[in-house]
């Protein structure tokens, strides 16, 4: 999955300099280098030429440096800046796709000190041996943390688990264990940095009807206005939410599916097709985004930041609850089997720092939930907390943390309360044990 980087200004792209995202502070460090540390970097180099490889990165003395590997949803530029001066440490931002994330991890464990990767990806990383179990009594607010992640529950009650839930991943045998636990134990895969639950985008004006299901994505009604996106993993998933929906099949794990399973969710796409009820088939946000706000799609597979991009432009967007359910999706924090020492504590200082509240009040704002909800909500306004957490109607004006406006006082969030919400999921982003079965059938779906 790709996500959008605010640039700040209310756009949503994609910043790419120096090979990953930095701030303009970091672009003039980096231009303004001296010619010392410049022979210094080639001597690091030359060192990595005489080893055959990659040489062991060596953190300067005057200097705490984290290199954070993920993809760029929360690879803010003003996390970055509040991490350097409450904690001295300077941020160095690596993103790129999920799947380079993977690939970054089982070829490249030593080229970054901190990953932020997908619960998902769990069960393609953790045999590699290549991340370590992370220390829970290192993770000061790690009883705090949401129980949809260590019991798959919310408010006491037990929420869809279809897919790769948190809950079936989140801890290991050991701290070098290649293999989950189903048991909890001092060792975790993953501390959560953010998670969503995903449902479809519709624009009302144009629709003219509530939306209640997700068949509607295949209703004839919105035939060459629909979408969906091609990213095989989450697309497949959407699409057997429809299927459920239309009452054609009930799978028992839609995360994890038979090749007939595969087939039967292929042909009904596939059909649906060739009868002209798609308009585009996005893998791009801003794509997404550009289609729902020029009213080319009224109803599509949406992420949540995009429906905010859109509103930010004063196009009316939902997202929209649907009686089946949400599709959720959750990301954390790892380090490699590589890192040691200072490094280690700078890692475990960095996490400790992101989950002590003004980090995850600063997601929270843009409609994603975070880890520790108290720490969270201590670092809100409580007329924000109130819209974003309880569903209650906006006793003011709601704000992105770059002062755009996202709703007007009185309005109630999309879905509603975090327990309704997240309360809703049914199941979870997964990668399925016929996976290269799934993307084949996808592609040949794309090419029909």
């Amino acid at each position: 999955m790709q996500y959008p980087l605010d640039s700040g200004n209310g756009n949503f792209t994609y910043k790419l300099s120096y090979g990953g995202f930095m701030s303009e502070k970091t672009q003039e460090k980096i231009s303004g280098l001296s010619r010392r540390s410049f022979m210094k970097g080639a001597g690091t180099l030359a060192a990595a030429s005489m080893f055959g490889g990659a040489a062991p990165y060596v953190m300067s003395s005057e200097k705490k440096v984290l290199r954070y590997l993920g993809t760029a949803v929360n690879q803010d530029t003003k996390i970055g800046e509040k991490a350097k001066e409450d904690l001295g440490i300077t941020i160095e931002y690596i993103p790129v796709t999920t799947d380079e994330v993977t690939k970054r991890i089982l070829t490249q464990p030593n080229s970054f000190d901190l990953v932020d990767t997908e619960y998902f990806s769990l069960k393609k990383l953790v045999p590699s041996g290549n991340l370590i179990g992370m220390n829970a009594s290192r993770i000061k607010e790690f009883d705090n943390i949401v129980t949809a992640f260590t019991k798959g529950e919310v408010a006491g009650k037990k929420i869809g688990d279809q897919g790769t839930a948190p809950k079936k991943v989140f801890y290991k045998d050991g701290e070098k264990s290649k293999d989950f636990s189903s048991t909890p134990t001092e060792w975790v895969t993953l501390i959560p940095t953010v998670y969503n639950a995903d449902t479809l985008g519709i624009r009302p004006d144009l629709i003219g009807r509530s939306i209640n299901s997700w068949a509607e994505l295949l209703n004839p009604e919105f035939k060459g206005k629909a979408s969906i996106l091609n990213i095989p993993s989450i697309g497949i998933m959407d699409a057997a939410m429809v299927v459920e929906a239309m009452g054609e099949y009930k799978y028992p794990d839609k995360g994890n599916m038979t090749k007939k399973e595969i087939d039967l969710t292929m042909k009904i796409l596939t059909e649906a097709k060739k009868a002209g009820q798609f308009r585009a088939f996005w893998s791009d946000f801003n794509e997404s985004v550009n289609l729902m706000a020029s009213g080319e799609v009224v109803i599509q597979s949406m992420w949540s930041p995009a429906i905010t991009a859109v509103r930010t432009k004063g196009i009316p967007c939902v997202y929209q609850p649907l009686k089946e359910g949400y599709r959720a999706w959750a990301a954390g924090f790892a380090l490699p089997s590589t890192i040691k020492g200072q490094q280690a504590d700078l890692a475990y200082e960095f996490i400790n720092w992101f989950l002590s509240g003004w980090a995850g009040a600063y997601l929270n704002r843009q409609g994603y939930y975070s880890a520790v909800l108290s720490t969270a909500k201590a670092n809100m306004e409580a007329y924000e907390w109130d819209y974003w957490m309880l569903g209650k109607p906006a006793a003011k004006d709601i704000m992105s943390p770059n002062g755009q406006k996202l709703a007007s006082a009185g309005e109630i969030r999309d879905g509603g309360s975090y327990e309704d919400r997240m309360g809703g999921v049914a199941c979870w982003n997964a990668v399925m044990d016929e996976n290269r079965y799934m993307v084949r059938k996808w592609n040949e779906f794309i090419a029909s």
